[in-house]
């Protein structure tokens, strides 16, 4: 039982730690973008798409980490069974 609940938490943990990490990444990216743009306007096409790559990268890390977290989902038991087994006195 303490396995199935150490693994409830690691999804949402790990899910939330890592939207929360990209994010930072993120505004850390648009932050240096546009300092760029505000030294050199006449770069900005290229600080733009290297910009929109790099945010593109960053959001993929968050991606595999919501998959991931969907794949552990699968391994935990359905509350249905769960309540059972507690309503039987076989899980405390």
């Amino acid at each position: 039982m303490v396995y199935f609940a150490a693994l409830a938490l690691a999804i949402g943990l790990g899910t939330a730690l890592a939207a929360f990490g990209c994010g930072i990444g993120q505004g850390t990216a648009v932050r240096g973008a546009l300092e760029g743009v505000a030294r050199q306007p006449e770069a900005q096409g290229r600080i733009l798409v290297l910009m929109i790559l790099g945010l593109a990268l960053i959001e993929s890390l968050t991606i595999y980490a919501l998959l991931l977290g969907f794949q552990l989902k699968a391994y935990l038991p359905a509350t249905a069974d769960i309540m059972k087994l507690m309503q039987s006195g076989l899980l405390k």
